[in-house]
């Protein structure tokens, strides 16, 4: 039985079919969304189906309600300009914001690359909103509009697969991030260390290349060995990540310092490692240190928030 009012339910893909043929009797302009290809922990499979009308009703489901607004949106384009569309959900990473004017009903959907191209008000809402996780209500330049924001899930790079990392990585993952360990050294990087974690041995600056550090991403080295550690933070700070952090002395970061400035890296540009690493709260063990370290990347995600 299909829900409207925007409402999407599990069905079969008889059911789905069945429900897009009627639909197309009635008159009504149809839109069948197919997951075609998934990846990591999907809550849907492969072949999975969501059928939508011209008038906004739909039945299926292709993922979690946090996927299935947007999907509707993008469905009613679709409808409306007679062309198929492919859509990536997670493989990106993108964060996503689903905004419905509150006076008019309008909605659209603004992806990460076009927040600056909204006005400025609601642009800068979006962003905050981004940046809380957090759905909510904001006044912008054409009046009050809804939120809803869809972020991918945090992420932590973590280079050096020591002791510090075995409790810090499992004290991030309860926080919700999605923890990546980077070591080459293939005695330190095992999965009996690090349990249930993913787990990578190639060179660090190769690694984070190639998962590509984005706003919601913190990237920590803990090898104390330049030659693993400067390569990885070379990359992290081309990239947008929101948190670079290095463990080490003062002695040893200034020495760090100087060793990437002779790469190439202006003052600004070095300013946003966080070195030493953590908040002093006079860390001892490697839990404590751990701790500290994940209170300064929340400081850094957090910071400067509206209550």
């Amino acid at each position: 039985m299909a829900e409207t009012g925007g409402v999407a339910v599990f069905a079969g893909t008889d059911d789905v079919l069945a429900q897009a043929a009627a639909w197309h009797d009635q008159g009504l302009g149809v839109a069948l969304a197919t997951v075609v290809e998934t990846w990591g922990s999907s809550p849907r499979p492969t072949g999975s189906q969501l059928v939508v009308n011209s008038d906004g009703d739909f039945m299926g489901s292709v993922s979690g309600g946090c996927i299935e607004g947007a999907v509707v949106l993008e469905a009613l384009e679709v409808i409306k300009k007679g062309k198929p569309k492919r859509l990536d959900f997670g493989a990106g990473k993108h964060p996503a914001a689903v905004v419905t004017n509150i006076d008019t009903g309008t909605q659209s959907l603004v992806l990460t690359d076009h927040f600056d191209v909204v006005d400025s008000r609601l642009g800068e809402a979006i962003k905050t909103a981004m940046r809380a996780d957090r759905s909510g209500i904001a006044e912008t330049d054409h009046g009050p509009v809804f939120i809803q924001v869809f972020n991918p899930p945090l992420r932590l790079i973590v280079v050096g697969a020591v002791h510090i990392a075995q409790a810090l990585a499992p004290m991030a993952a309860i926080a919700g991030y999605d923890v990546t360990i980077v070591d080459p050294r293939r005695a330190f990087a095992t999965d009996a260390r690090f349990p249930e974690l993913s787990v990578r041995t190639d060179w660090p600056d190769d690694a984070i290349r190639d998962l590509a550090p984005d706003g919601r991403t913190a990237v920590v080295t803990l090898t104390h060995d330049p030659k693993l550690d400067d390569p990885a933070l070379a990359e992290a700070l081309r990239s947008n990540c929101f948190y670079v952090g290095s463990l080490g002395s003062k002695k040893t970061h200034a020495a760090r310092l100087a060793r990437l400035t002779e790469a190439g890296f202006d003052a600004d540009t070095l300013g946003r490692i966080h070195g030493p690493i953590g908040l002093d709260i006079g860390a001892k063990s490697p839990a404590e240190i751990a701790v500290s370290i994940l209170g300064e990347i929340t400081a850094a995600l957090r910071r400067d928030l509206p209550a």
